[in-house]
């Protein structure tokens, strides 16, 4: 076996159906008494109904978390918590309000909690994806690492299957670049193929029935182990993608990372045979491409970039961008191999070796 390097994360996972009863305790467990729950304008009810079941242990609410995290969202928030004089953070819901917690704490140094209602995984690393003057970027830090990750699936019983859909393949993008992460080591590739076979098992049955509990939990075991993965190594072209789709074009994030990750995929399979072989095994497919994108359709999800909006036109620029800077990854960056990439995806083409970016 080839030498290693692992980090644990120190993060306290609570798993569970109705482990949200327990959040006054792990409040009080940081030493805290008076914390800010953060949530969408979408879930403020459901943060409100968790804010008064913590009686008078509650400072309030702000209910103004969107997607990419713009900083002057995070910039308001703060001057929020610190009006009411909070000393910890809860976050109740997706990557979005996810994001805005990171924002805070890192601008803070407060505590968090954070309460998942989706897949989204990003709860369980250091890593925040930023946006300004139209541009996002990322940094990691272990002031942003949420202190206790409260995994309760009864609150993602009412995940509507579409939704569903783009979360947990956006879960699976993470544990799909963690298999050929410059650093990935066995520890991490052993979770990311489960979580890889986790999420493809319980997706297609919760696109049909969403109450069933079962696939629920074991969807949710997934996206966490899938965010375990993506704190543990660094990722490659797929995750600057999307990170250049989403901030410098506005578009969804997960349908984002839905629609790409399979052609990311197929772009890097020539130089990551071993990964696409447990990709490909994990999701009972022959071709590790060709069976995301596949499972992609099944759920129903989106597969074109061109139905989120996208123009055909802005393809030059966003190639010329997600190769302006380089970072680790399997096969070497190349701007036409990258602008093929992205036009088979803007059309919603199957990736296949006929179309792989050459």
């Amino acid at each position: 076996m080839e030498p290693f390097t692992y980090n644990a994360s120190a993060v306290r996972i609570v798993f569970g159906h109705g482990t949200r009863t327990a959040l006054a305790d792990e409040i009080a467990r940081l030493g805290c008494s008076r914390p800010l729950l953060l949530s969408t304008p979408q879930q403020a009810a459901e943060a409100e109904r968790l804010g008064a079941a913590l009686g008078q242990h509650f400072a309030g609410l702000f209910a103004g978390a969107v997607m990419h995290t713009p900083v002057e969202v995070s910039e308001a928030a703060v001057a929020h918590a610190k009006a009411v004089d909070a000393d910890c953070l809860v976050a109740v819901g997706g990557g979005s309000t996810i994001g805005l917690g990171k924002a805070v704490a890192l601008r803070t140094d407060l505590p968090q909690i954070v309460v998942p209602t989706t897949y989204a995984g990003s709860e369980a690393t250091s890593i925040l994806g930023q946006t300004a003057d139209g541009a996002k970027t990322t940094l990691r830090s272990p002031k942003v690492l949420p202190e206790v990750i409260l995994y309760d699936v009864d609150l993602t019983l009412t995940l509507p299957p579409g939704l569903t859909a783009v979360s947990g393949m956006n879960a699976i993008a993470h544990a799909v670049e963690a298999l050929y992460a410059a650093d990935r080591n066995p520890v991490t590739s052993m979770m990311a193929e489960q979580a890889v076979r986790s999420l493809a098992r319980a997706l297609p049955v919760l696109t049909a029935e969403p109450l069933d509990t079962p696939a629920r939990a074991e969807a949710l075991y997934g996206a966490w182990l899938s965010g375990t993965c993506l704190n543990a190594v660094g990722m490659g072209l797929h995750h600057k993608l999307c990170h250049t789709l989403g901030g410098t074009f506005d578009l969804p994030h997960a349908e984002t990372h839905t629609i790409i990750l399979p052609h990311a995929v197929r772009y890097n399979a020539p130089a990551a045979p071993d990964a696409m072989a447990r990709i490909a095994q994990a999701l009972g497919a022959a071709d590790a491409a060709g069976g995301l994108f596949d499972l992609a359709q099944r759920l129903g999800a989106p597969t074109a970039l061109a139905a989120l909006g996208l123009e055909e036109s802005d393809l030059d620029r966003a190639a010329a961008l997600a190769v302006a800077a380089p970072y680790p990854n399997p096969r070497p960056l190349s701007e036409p191999a990258i602008r093929a990439l992205l036009g088979n995806a803007f059309r919603g083409i199957r990736p296949s070796e006929d179309n792989c970016h050459a």
